[in-house]
């Protein structure tokens, strides 16, 4: 079976290959920390090891409460936020028909809710659903985080209208702790069917969890071959036999000690935007602290050579660009001739758009490269499950390596709580009363 495949020489012109060399020791003693458990954060390394461990009854069980879902619902919907929602996705657009959403066979549609408190999107959800068959997938370690608890409240309240609590439990799934908790003592009260979400693996590093596995299974995709992908990347990557990860978190630390202070992962397939937006999570959420971290930041090209591509090519020289390329399309679309030829494309005629695409990725990283910007290029075979899994466990291993040659822990997110203090106290949540005061006093 290939694998997805790691290039870094287009990092050098900036930096040297004695750059990347130099943080090897670093590089082999964080991935050590990983592999002992002795680095910082060491109570949520519950994923790197979680491929090889995931049972096939899990799997099977997974599949099974999937098949229920598909069975009785038009749509479903998943309810969760950053972590509980982002690996899912990324996956599921990834696998998906670019047009599902408009295309009436496509059952059951999966939808998110619980990411945002915008009040017209769940007005909108809500009244889109209001004459549907449909169910809730609820993912929350605590059951009482603002965004997917709002969400959860009021779908809950719509569902058990429509249906009767007794009908509306048997479409509801919690995905939620093992034992304590406001969503765990609901569920257990109620009579939700429950998968865990283990104490020792963090939102970011969860899509390889039913967290994951559940909504990608009701979108009617593999998850066997996921796990199994991400499985295999596991065995090389923490026996030593391919060190991509350890490479790729060792370049992208040499350039930001460089002064390359911001990472740009580059997609030219539309079907990895979501995976973009999974990635900047990621590493910004493991990264950033201390008043250090590289910035993650996304671009869909070719789209966005014409708006964004200005900056990279001509800003300021801050960046760097990691590339993501497909080799394989699952379509085969040809350009034709024209006997006017108004629009100047002969030339193409014959080719397939994908070898157009192919040219635009590699003259633009001709172009970076020539204007300052060094280049980091990952190939993946194809778009589908297996390899979608080797990506996810490259990316989760190599963000664990970087985060502790980075001398910061890559498992905790203290800065996220500042904006729930302040929003809590802005509400008056009981016992917020003194920051209430204080707050008070600033506004």
């Amino acid at each position: 079976m290939k694998q997805i495949e790691l290039s870094i020489k287009n990092a050098f012109g900036v930096i040297d290959r004695q750059a990347v060399d130099s943080l090897t020791p670093a590089g082999e003693s964080s991935l050590k920390k990983l592999t002992d458990g002795t680095g910082l954060g060491n109570d949520f390394l519950g994923w790197v090891e979680l491929p090889t461990h995931t049972s096939a009854s899990l799997l099977d069980d997974i599949n099974a409460t999937a098949a229920t879902l598909r069975n009785t619902c038009e749509a479903v919907v998943v309810i969760g936020i950053g972590g509980s929602y982002l690996g899912a996705k990324a996956v599921i657009e990834a696998m998906s028909d670019s047009f599902a959403a408009y295309r009436k066979d496509v059952k059951p549609q999966v939808l998110f809710a619980g990411q945002n408190i915008g009040e017209d999107y769940l007005y909108e959800l809500s009244d889109y659903l209001k004459d549907k068959k449909f169910g809730i997938i609820v993912i929350s370690k605590s059951g009482t985080t603002t965004e997917p608890a709002i969400a959860f409240r009021l779908l809950k309240e719509q569902l058990e209208a429509q249906l009767g609590k007794e009908e509306a439990s048997k479409r509801i799934v919690a995905i939620t702790d093992a034992s304590r908790g406001a969503l765990r003592s609901l569920a257990t009260q109620e009579g939700y069917k429950t998968f865990v979400i283990d104490d020792n693996v963090g939102g970011r590093f969860s899509v390889l969890t039913p967290v994951g596995l559940l909504p990608i299974a009701v979108a009617g995709y593999d998850i066997h071959a996921l796990i199994s992908g991400a499985a295999d990347f596991e065995k090389v990557t923490l026996t030593g036999a391919n060190d991509m990860s350890r490479i790729y978190a060792q370049t992208r630390n040499a350039l930001y000690r460089a002064g390359k202070k911001t990472e740009i992962l580059v997609n030219y397939n539309p079907k990895l935007h979501f995976f973009g937006e999974w990635w900047k999570q990621l590493y910004g959420e493991s990264e950033g602290k201390d008043h250090k971290g590289i910035f993650p930041a996304a671009v869909d090209n070719s789209t966005d050579l014409h708006s964004m591509g200005q900056w990279i090519q001509e800003g300021e020289r801050s960046i760097f660009e990691t590339v993501l390329s497909v080799v394989e399309q699952r379509h085969e679309v040809r350009i034709g001739s024209d006997e006017a030829n108004l629009d100047g494309l002969n030339y193409l005629a014959g080719k397939r758009v994908d070898e157009v695409n192919k040219m635009a990725e590699l003259g633009t990283i001709l172009a970076h490269v020539d204007g300052g910007v060094p280049n980091i290029h990952i190939t993946i075979p194809q778009l589908n499950e297996y390899y979608l899994g080797q990506l996810i466990y490259f990316f989760e291993a190599a963000c664990g390596i970087s985060g502790y040659i980075l001398d910061v822990n890559p498992f905790n997110q203290p800065g996220v709580e500042a904006y729930k203090r302040n929003m809590f106290a802005l509400l008056e949540k009981p016992g917020y009363e003194a920051e209430t005061e204080a707050i008070k006093k600033r506004i």
